[in-house]
């Protein structure tokens, strides 16, 4: 749209034209005496360790902002409605929920963490199934959940919701075309608005919401088991209660970025890895610039360092239009309203100011995704409101984040002259902040208390802050509310309490009369709000990739990360591949290689207890999600096909809350793995089947082998079942690897060293069962059983090798050809591979 520049609104009152309203002149200079009450206050801070004010806006990128809306149908269909208050951003999804415990469902309410869930009335769920209301009840019990009427889900309604407030065309998120088979998640939409707007005495701009359909099946889904076994975001031993280390998480590792929105963009990629090779490799090449191009990495990290670290949330006041209520009662909340759009209109100030510098920073970038956010720096609709704001916001305000330097921003944000009673309002502020540091000043003279400081946060305003070693004795009676705050003591006067209510009466009339100021300014703005989304999720995406990719991945020594190579149907190839989460708390580990393909994508890792095996599936799949966000890897070389779905089985333990033994707990999660797998899915299984009967255990652990070798999934199966390595004798498309594990003196010496072939390592558990302390007789009428039921397993194993034996050197053929398919070597070193291969094969050397 075309923009036209509007002058100031001079002396704008509602009770009347300016002529006929006293007015006080108000001198500009006068913000410098309050500038040096700000400084003189910030020193105070900073010396009364006053971290908790400092911190408290950095502690919210942990807070969650999602609004959920959930209904279901009697087909097994699910409608999810997820609403983002902080970034105005509307996701729904449509499923059918093929786990009768909702695991699905589950997923996804563990991704967006919701502050509220709104649900129907309860109603039985067909199959005998809980329902999405008994679910919420069950497993969210410290969430609100709000119950509303079925006539509010209402999906007519929600398309025409989701019409208007949609930024983008209809055609781009396909609402014109299926807006019919999205029924029961329009329906969540209708009812998730009207509570929201409801609830939070707001009104949704029209189009002004990002809004996306669909969206959490257009990324990798990881079931919330796995990610609490993988420690993608939370330790395990941190999730059973534990004392731990966070920093032994995917998540923690990783976040170092420095915008709040770019450390939740970073835990939802985790949580949601990207299945689009083409947005992947826009990522990785994105850095593999800023690792080989040190000016153009250190000049975006400082450029990023001017942005505000809340500029996600500049949105929700332009998004949202607050619901004016004009009661008494009411002032303070609207005072309260009125700063933080204040607060808002200057944060935009400091990113539009600090826009340039980017553009500037990113003219001479290559790849795509540099030179689009460049391009997108470029538009012009961010002058045209810069070039607005200048009109009512003084040049010198910026953006701070200390309670009394941001008050004093907000209270003289507007320029001078504009408002009459605004000028009336700043003087009174100026004389009662002038007289709080005056009394500061006498009391320390008064009581000879030389060390009397007046710090200030925005719930108490200001208070005396004082060494408890100055203290002899009591302190005067003067004195009120004294508190002990670690060495200080924190205290309050009465003649203090008074100057506070008319100081925060003065600044609250300031935020009333600023924000009718900038009422024009801001409906601007909010006409426009689609283009600062979008910058928003830009400046998001870049942090992550900076300051977490890029930043994780300069730390450590050279070539230990190196770019992982995708491709459609080819084989998951790691070489070298080490545990970043472990690599990341120790100095040494010890690199191990996977390789899964169409014609090998079973493998069996065999060895005994701590050799290895778990931390060794937690390795695989952890580097399979860092390559899918974008990321380098901790390997020499990686080649991945996309995966859609990571299942794992991993841990032991009872589930008291669904009464289920451990065995229990472990058939459960095998049949949600069974019911859920997809060819293109990434299985990992420790030790199934070890909670119940040995032969019971096999049996079930063999016969979901040989289901899941019938699909084209990738499945890493450890066990210490050695029988289950016949399975590679009778099944070409299996291959058995063991933990290399040496015997000295009778104890076992872990090299935790990946080899191929099963190893038999005699008796290991009974070395471990000697050195507990178990009774000698014991252990050697223990050995002497071992040894008969070997005898007679390595007879058999011989038998199916000879018999399977051409089956298997045919197979191996097949599996070479598949791999040189998709190798990238030129035409004469796959001419010779070619001609090595059949000489191994005549040679029958093949392996």
């Amino acid at each position: 749209m075309g923009w036209t520049r509007v002058g100031p609104i001079l002396n704008f009152d509602l009770r009347g034209p300016a002529k006929t309203r006293p007015y006080v002149p108000y001198r500009q200079p006068t913000i410098w005496v309050v500038a040096v009450f700000a400084l003189r206050s910030l020193l105070q801070e900073w010396s009364s360790n006053r971290a908790g004010d400092l911190k408290m806006e950095e502690g919210n990128a942990d807070i969650s902002s999602y609004i959920v809306g959930l209904i279901e149908n009697r087909a097994k269909e699910v409608g999810l409605v997820a609403f983002n208050l902080r970034s105005a951003s509307l996701h729904l999804s449509q499923y059918i929920e093929t786990s009768s415990s909702y695991q699905n469902t589950k997923t996804l309410l563990h991704f967006y963490d919701p502050v509220a869930i709104i649900v129907p009335p309860n109603k039985f769920a067909p199959d005998g199934r809980i329902g999405v209301s008994e679910l919420v009840d069950r497993y969210y019990s410290s969430t609100k959940k709000v119950v509303m009427a079925r006539g509010c889900f209402d999906d007519t309604k929600g398309s025409a919701v989701v019409k208007n407030l949609a930024s983008h065309e209809l055609s781009v998120l396909g609402l014109d075309t299926y807006y019919k088979q999205y029924y029961l998640c329009l329906g969540a939409a209708a009812a998730t608005i009207k509570w929201t707007e409801t609830d939070k005495g707001v009104i949704v701009t029209n189009h002004s919401i990002s809004v996306t359909f669909n969206g959490s099946f257009d990324h990798m889904n990881i079931d919330v088991t796995s990610i609490q076994n993988l420690e993608v975001i939370e330790p395990l031993d941190s999730i059973l209660g534990a004392s731990s280390n966070k920093k032994k998480s995917l998540f923690y590792m990783l976040k170092t970025t420095k915008t709040i929105g770019g450390t939740r963009l970073l835990r939802a990629n985790l949580l949601q890895p990207l299945k689009d090779i083409e947005t992947i490799n826009a990522r990785l090449d994105c850095l593999d610039e800023l690792m080989s191009n040190e000016e153009l990495f250190f000049g975006l990290s400082q450029v990023l360092r001017k942005f505000p670290k809340e500029t996600d949330r500049v949105l929700c006041h332009f998004c949202f239009k607050p619901n004016r209520v004009t009661t008494d009662a009411a002032g303070l909340v609207n005072a309260r309203k009125s700063q933080m759009l204040i607060a808002t209109v200057i944060l935009l100030k400091t990113a539009l100011d600090a826009l340039p510098l980017l553009s500037k920073a990113l003219k001479d970038s290559k790849c795509f995704l540099l030179r689009n956010i460049y391009n997108i720096c470029g538009n012009e609709k961010y002058d045209a409101i810069r070039k607005r704001i200048r009109d009512y916001i003084d040049e010198d305000i910026l953006h701070a984040r200390v309670p009394f330097v941001a008050r004093t921003q907000q209270c003289f944000a507007v320029k001078a002259g504009i408002d009459g009673f605004l000028d009336v309002a700043r003087r009174s502020f100026c004389d009662t902040s002038e007289a709080i540091h005056d009394l500061a000043k006498r009391y320390r003279e008064d009581y000879q208390l030389p060390n009397l400081k007046m710090p200030f946060n925005n719930r108490q305003g200001f208070y005396f802050s004082l060494p408890q070693k100055d203290i002899k004795g009591l302190l005067p009676g003067i004195f009120i509310q004294i508190l002990k705050h670690g060495k200080n003591i924190h205290c309050s006067t009465q003649e203090l309490e008074s100057l506070n209510v008319r100081n925060k009466s003065a600044a609250a009339e300031c935020y009333t009369r600023t924000e009718l100021c900038l009422e024009g300014l801001v409906n601007s703005i909010r006409e426009d709000a689609s283009v600062l989304t979008l910058l928003a999720e830009t400046l998001c995406l870049l942090d992550m990739i900076l300051n977490s990719f890029a930043h994780t991945i300069s730390t450590k020594p050279v070539d230990r990360y190196t770019r992982p190579e995708f491709t459609e149907n080819g084989p998951i190839a790691i070489d070298a591949g080490r545990h970043p989460i472990l690599e990341n708390v120790q100095n040494e580990f010890t690199p191990n290689n996977i390789f899964l393909s169409e014609a090998s994508n079973m493998v069996i890792v065999m060895g005994p207890n701590m050799s290895g095996k778990s931390t060794y599936l937690q390795q695989v799949c952890l580097v399979v999600i860092l390559a899918h966000i974008g990321c380098y890897v901790p390997a020499h070389f990686s080649s991945l096909r996309v995966v859609d779905r990571i299942f794992t089985r991993i841990g032991t333990g009872d589930n008291l809350e669904s009464n289920s033994s451990t065995f229990m707990t472990e058939m459960k999660e095998t049949a949600f793995i069974m019911q859920n797998v997809s060819p293109r899915s990434l299985i990992v299984m420790d030790e199934l089947g070890r909670a119940t009967s040995s032969s019971d255990g096999f049996a079930i652990a063999w016969s979901c082998c040989e289901h899941l070798l019938s699909l084209n999934a990738y499945t890493i199966f450890a066990t210490h079942m050695e029988n289950l390595s016949e399975l590679a004798s009778v099944y070409p498309n299996v291959k058995i690897l063991h933990f290399q594990v040496d015997i000295k003196d009778s104890c076992l010496d872990f090299k935790f060293h990946l080899r191929d072939g099963p190893q038999q390592v005699n008796h290991y558990g009974l070395l471990l069962a000697g050195v507990a302390g178990l009774p000698g007789s014991v252990v050697k009428t223990a050995q002497s059983i071992t040894a008969r039921i070997a005898e007679k397993e390595a007879t058999k194993m011989e038998l199916n090798c000879t018999q399977y034996h051409s089956i298997r050197m045919d197979y191996r053929v097949a599996q070479r050809l598949i791999c040189l398919r998709y190798s990238n070597q030129d035409k004469d070193c796959i001419r010779q591979a070619l001609k090595d291969l059949k000489q191994s094969y005549i040679d029958g050397k093949l392996i």
